[in-house]
């Protein structure tokens, strides 16, 4: 009989696997926590995009009215598969931790008890579907009672019940304000659910050792500097003044003088500056004409603007009369 139940113990031990040999009193990086978290929380919204997508081509709205209820099963869905089965989160698992239990005074690893998992799965999602749900249960209980005593005992019940969430609400928000100021003082338990349940987060492997590369990082800010100085240097460049710069000096003034009589002095169908046709037609002293706004617009931004067409220098907007020209059918 001993050697059957010492067989059972050994097969027990060898479906748990082996236990880490970890020193719990190593400390772990606070950022590898909070990344650990990040990562968490992107899991569980990757998992409920995925699901809602299954249901996009059903009716809209279908999964609204019952989006919190979905969001806790899924959390306890990923809560059963990742830290009920191994103590460890998945974002812990990718940065090679997990948690383990502080209500033992052994200075040996021991992994959180079933208690422990559940008290920490119910104080993770359990606030925020409260939270998601406080209005339509205070609007339920509102509706259960009637007659008018009843509606007035029930409007004010469902003040005494708003104040009163609002009350642990707040509370709640200040103590995990609290507990996070605490965590950046020692390192240890960076969420309040954490913290009451008795979870630390230590090393899974010994002398695991944070490799930190800034090739990317440095290449993100090198790229991110440039984008800024650009942002900031384009709006001060007049394009189109640079534009008839290099235009006059390649192909020479006097060709877009010869250019402009070519076009005519009595007919001009188009803005230099917009292509439209000219509104209120106002020329500045060469042979281009301009909307009144237009030129008038670019002459109070740029003091010494010149003609984008020609590179003459721009004058006073003077009004012109325009010949429009009639095309028979």
């Amino acid at each position: 009989m001993d050697l059957k139940n010492e067989n059972n113990r050994k097969r027990r031990a060898g479906s748990r696997g082996p236990e880490p040999d970890v020193d719990p009193q190593t400390p772990v990086l606070r950022i590898s926590q909070l990344d650990a978290l990040e990562l968490d929380s992107a899991l569980e919204q990757l998992v409920w995009t995925q699901f809602s997508q299954c249901f996009q081509n059903c009716r809209p709205g279908l999964l609204t009215p019952l989006e919190p209820e979905l969001r806790v099963l899924l959390h306890l869905l990923l809560w059963r598969f990742t830290l009920y089965s191994s103590s460890a989160t998945v974002g812990q698992s990718l940065l090679s931790l997990r948690y383990h239990s502080t209500f033992t005074l052994s200075p040996r690893y021991r992994p959180l008890s079933p208690r422990q998992k559940l008290g920490l799965a119910v104080l993770t999602a359990g606030p925020r579907w409260l939270q998601e749900r406080s209005h339509s249960l205070l609007t339920g209980l509102g509706l259960s009672l009637q007659g008018p005593a009843s509606e007035r005992d029930s409007s004010l019940l469902q003040q005494g019940l708003r104040k009163a969430l609002t009350l642990v609400s707040s509370i709640a928000k200040f103590a995990s304000l609290i507990n996070f100021l605490v965590f950046i003082r020692n390192g240890r338990h960076p969420v309040l659910a954490e913290r009451i349940t008795g979870a630390r987060a230590v090393f899974s492997k010994p002398n695991v050792v944070r490799d930190v590369t800034y090739q990317y990082m440095n290449r993100e800010l090198l790229w991110h500097g440039f984008a800024e100085f650009l942002i900031f240097l384009l709006p001060l460049i007049n394009t189109r003044k640079l534009k008839a710069t290099i235009s006059s000096a390649v192909f020479g003034r006097q060709s877009a003088d010869r250019e402009g009589e070519g076009e005519g002095q009595e007919v001009w169908k188009e803005c230099g500056l917009c292509g439209e046709w000219p509104t209120m037609p106002h020329m500045v002293g060469c042979q281009h004409v301009f909307c009144y706004y237009c030129i008038k617009s670019h002459t109070i931004a740029d003091a010494s603007l010149t003609c984008p067409k020609c590179g003459a220098e721009a004058g006073q907007p003077e009004v012109v009369k325009m010949e429009v020209e009639m095309f028979g059918r």
